[in-house]
């Protein structure tokens, strides 16, 4: 006998949700109140649960589809048993068989799980959201929980541990170069959460008043720099050694450790950007103008600073063209 699977109500004025993960494949033995699919709506992340013990017959809807309220997600066999042959047959074909969620560069690669661990008890949504946060391996990490299962508390502590170990490891350089394997931009879809923070955040800045906040950095050490070596700079590169080729820098580094703030949002679509075209405020007659100083990354202190003073030149004389002031992926004033 067949037991369907259906969305539960999502909450007040939440009609619909988009399947996020699978929790259990087709053939899979499942317990009664054990957690089988997750929802995610523009407010929460939720788990369905299995109505009665038995396996699961099929999954009807995909990851990455929207579903409403009352809508057939899969059917379970009711009292039945997963044969050996269906395990194996099933576990060859998990990757064909199993939609995989959105890739997106924001979150680290998630852990690779052995057959070792295939079988041990599910992750609670917080849980599962601080390990793929962390590129972390469950297996590894002692649970404390019933049944064996992790808690929140066990995966933090062991954060904790691991923090305090590599405390006397040295740090490593950060490249600031954009990585060959990858294209200028990558189109990830948002979630519906996402798009729902997403909206709420744009209406917030049309409809609220901003707040600008202000931080103080000890610049002493960049001045002493600036004051031993802008003279050799100038002689060697016939230009002045400024101050903004070391925040330019500074940015891109930045940017590179936190792609999404070089990101954009197209619709219902986050699009990384793997290049690194700043705009710099400068001056003209009618006011401040920002060009684009395009693949900065890629350009040494003296050229950075040839370029800006190129543009500032152009600007006051009101020769900059419009495609100079498009396109740029973070802005300088």
């Amino acid at each position: 006998m067949s037991t369907e699977i259906k969305v539960p109500a999502l909450g007040e004025s939440v009609s619909q949700a988009t399947v996020a993960r699978w929790l259990k494949k087709e053939g899979d033995s499942v317990a009664a109140d054990e957690p089988l699919v997750e929802l995610e709506t523009d407010k929460v992340t939720l788990e369905v649960n299995s109505p009665v013990a038995g396996v699961l017959s099929s999954i009807d809807v995909a990851v990455g589809n929207d579903v409403a309220v009352g809508a057939v997600l899969g059917k379970i066999e009711k009292g039945a048993v997963a044969s050996e042959a269906k395990k194996e047959d099933t576990d060859k074909t998990e990757e064909a068989a199993t939609p995989q969620p959105y890739a997106d560069p924001i979150k680290q690669k998630e852990p690779q799980v052995d057959a070792a661990t295939k079988n041990t008890p599910p992750l609670s949504p917080a849980v599962r959201k601080i390990i793929e946060d962390n590129n972390l391996d469950p297996s590894v990490i002692p649970a404390s929980g019933r049944d064996g299962r992790l808690t929140k508390g066990d995966v933090l502590e062991y954060l904790d541990k691991s923090t305090e170990e590599q405390d006397n490891v040295p740090a490593q350089p950060i490249s600031q170069s954009v990585p060959d394997n990858k294209g200028r931009e990558q189109r990830v879809p948002m979630t519906r959460l996402r798009q729902k923070i997403a909206e709420r955040l744009k209406s917030a800045q049309d409809t609220a008043a901003m707040l600008t906040t202000f931080n103080e950095v000890d610049m002493s050490a960049l001045v002493a720099i600036r004051k031993a070596y802008k003279d050799k700079f100038e002689h060697r590169h016939d230009v002045r050694l400024g101050f903004m080729s070391f925040f330019v820098k500074a940015s891109v580094i930045a940017l590179q450790e936190f792609p999404a703030v070089n990101a954009e949002i197209n619709g219902t679509d986050v699009i990384y950007k793997n290049h690194y075209d700043l705009a710099v405020a400068v001056s003209s007659p009618q006011g401040l103008v920002v060009p684009v100083l395009r693949d900065a990354d890629k350009k040494s202190f003296a050229q950075i600073e040839a370029e800006i003073t190129d543009m500032g030149k152009r600007a006051a004389n009101g020769q900059l063209r419009m495609d100079e002031m498009a396109g740029g992926t973070f802005t300088i004033t």
